[in-house]
């Protein structure tokens, strides 16, 4: 299992995302550009010191990150407003990498068209979406536990 985030915008975000990637042991990709300087000293400040702990693969671009995903043979799966699976009905794999997009604008059609699954986190009608780095915890959480991958 891993988790990757689109070109994301807040800093926090990434911080909260890499702690929780490095409390459950789970590998962390960021596809640049985000919309902040990106750097140790940032994510320190953002993340504490686990984020700095976290195993974080940087990608300059979505095209790096799909030559990996490709190369690795690992299945995408897009957490999304418009994902077509609600979470509780999804069926994880450890071979799963979660991608959560920009908090400004998910992400783009190509993005949508190149994963292998949309899923969404189903929460009242009257609400948007929920904040990126809350969504990665619930979902890799849901997911963790379907492949029995929590830390012992």
């Amino acid at each position: 299992m891993e988790i990757a985030l689109f070109q994301p915008d807040i800093a926090g975000n990434v911080g909260t995302t890499l702690r929780t990637a490095a409390c459950f042991g789970i590998p962390a990709h960021i596809i640049e550009p985000c919309g902040f300087p990106f750097s140790d000293q940032a994510l320190k400040r953002a993340g504490m010191d686990y984020a700095v702990r976290a195993n974080v693969r940087r990608h300059a671009d979505w095209n790096s990150f799909g030559t990996w995903i490709a190369a690795e043979g690992l299945r995408l799966v897009l957490l999304t407003t418009a994902g077509a699976t609600p979470l509780p009905d999804f069926a994880f794999t450890p071979d799963d990498v979660l991608l959560l997009g920009a908090e400004s604008s998910g992400v783009p059609p190509h993005v949508h068209a190149a994963a292998a699954a949309r899923v969404a986190i189903p929460m009242q009608a009257s609400f948007r979406s929920l904040n990126v780095a809350v969504a990665a915890g619930i979902a890799l959480a849901e997911a963790l536990r379907q492949t029995k991958g929590f830390p012992a």
